[in-house]
C-alpha cells in the first residue's frame, strides 16, 4: 500500500478547494515540472507566432491593416514577456528556457511550422488559430497555479479581440471580388486542419492529461476543447458564406455537436518533430533575432548598472 505524503495531502486538498498555488507555496515536483513545461511552451508559442504574421506587416493592403498588424504582433511580444515571467516563478532562468527553445529541446505550437502564403492567412490565423488558442486559453484563467492563471486573464482579453480582427479581415474578404473570394476560402482550406491540431493529441494518447486534469493544471481535455472549437467555427463559418473543408462535417441531433472528420496524425506528429514546413526557418529566424539583440540585451544591464553604482555613491 503507498502511502501518500501529509505535505501531498494538503497540496491536493487546497486544489480541490479551488485555492491557487503560489510559487513559495510547497508543490509536488512533478507539478513543479508540468507547469513549467506547459507556460515556457506557451512563451515560445506566443514568441514564435508573430514570425508567420510579422511576415506580411510590410506587405499590408492598407495603412489600417498595416497598424491592425502591427499592434497584434506586438500584443504577442507581450504574452510571451508574461509567460516568461510566470515560468521564472518556477525555478528556470529565462535565459535556460530560450537555450532550450533555441537548442530544438522545448516546443512550440505546431501551427506555427505552417507558411503564410497570402493575405487572407492573417484573417485564417486571427478567426481559426486565436480562436482555438482562447478555447485552451479561457480555461487556463482558472488553473491552480497563480501566476499562470493572473497571466491568462489579460492575455484572453487581448486574443479575443485578436479572433475579430481576424473575423472581420475574413467577412472584408468575403464580400470581395471572386479572386479574394478564393483567397479567403483557400486560407480557410490550409488552416482548418492544422488548428484543430492545436488541442493535442487524443486523450487517449495524451500521457499528462489525466494528472493534469487531477491538479486542475487543465480544466476540460483536450478531446472536449476540440469538439468544443469544431461547434464554434461550423456556426461562425456560414456567415462567410464559405465551407470548412470536411466531408463528414455534419450535425449529430442526437449528439447536440457536429461530427467531423479525422485529422491526419501522421502529419501532428512529423511537424510535432520537427520535420514541418516551416521548423527550421521558425528557429532560425529566432537564433538569429536572439544574436542580434545581444547588443541592445548588454547596452540595457550596462546602463542598469550604472544607475546602481550612481544611487550607490549618492547614498554615501
Amino acid at each position: 500500500m503507498t502511502t501518500i505524503h501529509p505535505l501531498e495531502i494538503n497540496f491536493q486538498d487546497k486544489i480541490d478547494q479551488e485555492a491557487k498555488i503560489e510559487p513559495k507555496d510547497w508543490m509536488p515536483d512533478a507539478y513543479r515540472k508540468t507547469n513549467l513545461r506547459q507556460i515556457s511552451q506557451h512563451a515560445h508559442s506566443e514568441v514564435v507566432g508573430m514570425l508567420p504574421e510579422g511576415n506580411w506587416i510590410t506587405r499590408a493592403p492598407s495603412l489600417k491593416r498595416k497598424a491592425i498588424l502591427i499592434a497584434k504582433v506586438q500584443d504577442e511580444a507581450g504574452h510571451g514577456l508574461y509567460l516568461y515571467c510566470a515560468a521564472e516563478t518556477l525555478g528556470q532562468s529565462r535565459e535556460q528556457m530560450i537555450d532550450d527553445l533555441h537548442s530544438g529541446k522545448a516546443k512550440y505550437s505546431s501551427i506555427f511550422n505552417y507558411p503564410t502564403l497570402t493575405w487572407a492567412d492573417m484573417g485564417a490565423i486571427g478567426w481559426l488559430v486565436d480562436g482555438a488558442a482562447i478555447l485552451n486559453q479561457v480555461m487556463l484563467c482558472r488553473t491552480s497555479y497563480g501566476p499562470y492563471a493572473r497571466a491568462m486573464v489579460r492575455i484572453c482579453k487581448e486574443e479575443s479581440f485578436h479572433q475579430r480582427q481576424g473575423f472581420e479581415t475574413l467577412l472584408v474578404l468575403s464580400k470581395g471580388t471572386e479572386e479574394q473570394k478564393a483567397m479567403c476560402q483557400d486560407a480557410i482550406n490550409r488552416w482548418w486542419w492544422p488548428s484543430l491540431m492545436m488541442f493535442g493529441p487524443k486523450d487517449s494518447e495524451s500521457t499528462n492529461s489525466d494528472q493534469s486534469m487531477k491538479w486542475k493544471i487543465k480544466r476540460k481535455s483536450n478531446d472536449e476543447l476540440r469538439q468544443n472549437f469544431v461547434d464554434m467555427i461550423a456556426e461562425q463559418i456560414k456567415l462567410l458564406g464559405m465551407t470548412l473543408p470536411d466531408s463528414h462535417l455534419k450535425w449529430n441531433e442526437q449528439r447536440g455537436s457536429y461530427d467531423f472528420g479525422e485529422i491526419n496524425w501522421d502529419e501532428f506528429w512529423n511537424v510535432v518533430k520537427g520535420n514541418g514546413p516551416c521548423n527550421k526557418e521558425r528557429i532560425d529566424a529566432r537564433r538569429k533575432a536572439h544574436e542580434e539583440g545581444a547588443w541592445v540585451r548588454e547596452a540595457a544591464l550596462a546602463y542598469a548598472d550604472k544607475k546602481n553604482k550612481i544611487k550607490t555613491v549618492s547614498a554615501a
